[in-house]
């Protein structure tokens, strides 16, 4: 039977409040967009969670066609709930998405009021969950109205399926739109997810996080390790059995350049001079991101959550460090 760690909330766990609302969400999150799935290792990922809990971090991000299979991140999740912390519902931030496509047919994808809401219901009912925290739209929908898509997630709050909502891969301009729709119904809406890193920085340069500061939003990025090139995992050139790029989940081979390794080596260097691992570092520098809230991680075994939580320990750069790191990754 899995008893928590008592000293938790005294673990070192920075919490950060999300945009103007009154939630705080960990500097911290966990991930289940990959190593949760029905292909992978239910065990490990049951001690995962149990270590992430222990180690103070409170909010557990899905979407519904995480896995693989699609919705076995659910359904593993659910799982974990059931045996371990659903008598700790109220401590945890649970968020889930709906747009990628999920099932066949044309409501299964996108944005419409029939998918959002159907998405929903049936993430909850895999879950096992009466309401979810947060749900997001997963990727602004070219056809469908903003309108009809941010009524849709309005339903959902009102009708007691979420606390909160949020959008995921929206750009600016169309952030700013859906912000006007949501704020003019009054429906909670807290948050952005979206990639960033130390390599991938098109929202920083875009004005993306600027914009969710104004508009009082907070902000939650996503493979802030770059799927595990800003680890040690490749710095040798080669590519390890069962990584990502040797599965070619996402990340491809050909993508790790001679240029590419030779920057992460130079990062790598750097985080060692700061006493850190390059992870530690990596999810350093973006905690202190202006705009960022939390760094939404992804870990395939309990010491490698354990180790990556440490970045929380320190924070602090010096300018020449900032530069140095700018200058590397340019």
């Amino acid at each position: 039977m899995y008893v928590p760690n008592e000293a938790r909330y005294q673990s070192g766990m920075i919490y950060n409040r999300c945009g103007k609302s009154g939630l705080k969400l960990p500097a911290v999150s966990l991930g289940f967009w990959h190593n949760f799935g029905s292909v992978d290792v239910y065990e490990t990922g049951r001690a995962t969670v149990q270590a992430a809990f222990d180690s103070g971090i409170t909010h557990f991000d899905l979407a519904n066609n995480y896995g693989p299979e699609p919705g076995s991140a659910e359904e593993t999740f659910g799982r974990i709930f059931r045996q371990d912390l659903h008598l700790f519902r109220d401590e945890i931030i649970v968020s889930t998405k709906a747009g990628y496509c999920m099932w066949p047919g044309p409501y299964g994808e996108w944005g419409s009021r029939k998918n959002l809401i159907a998405s929903c219901d049936q993430s909850l009912k895999r879950m096992g969950l009466d309401y979810v925290d947060i749900f997001y739209h997963h990727r602004p929908d070219p056809e469908t109205p903003l309108e009809e898509s941010m009524l849709a997630l309005d339903h959902i709050v009102r009708s007691g399926r979420a606390l909160y909502v949020g959008i995921s891969n929206y750009g600016p301009e169309r952030t700013a739109e859906a912000a006007a729709i949501l704020r003019e119904l009054k429906t909670p809406f807290i948050i952005h997810q979206m990639r960033c890193n130390m390599l991938e920085r098109t929202h920083i340069e875009s004005g993306l996080l600027d914009s969710l500061e104004s508009l009082g939003l907070g902000g939650i990025a996503f493979c802030p390790l770059a799927q595990g090139m800003l680890t040690d995992k490749y710095l040798n050139g080669t590519v390890p059995q069962g990584s990502r790029a040797e599965r070619r989940h996402f990340l491809k081979p050909e993508a790790l350049t001679d240029v590419l390794l030779g920057k992460v080596r130079k990062l790598n260097d750097l985080a060692h001079r700061r006493g850190q691992t390059l992870p530690q570092m990596a999810i350093a520098w973006l905690l202190q991101v202006r705009g960022i809230t939390s760094a939404l991680i992804g870990a395939h075994s309990p010491e490698q959550l354990r180790d990556t939580v440490k970045a929380v320990q320190d924070l602090k750069f010096s300018q020449e460090e900032l530069a140095q790191i700018d200058l590397i990754c340019k």
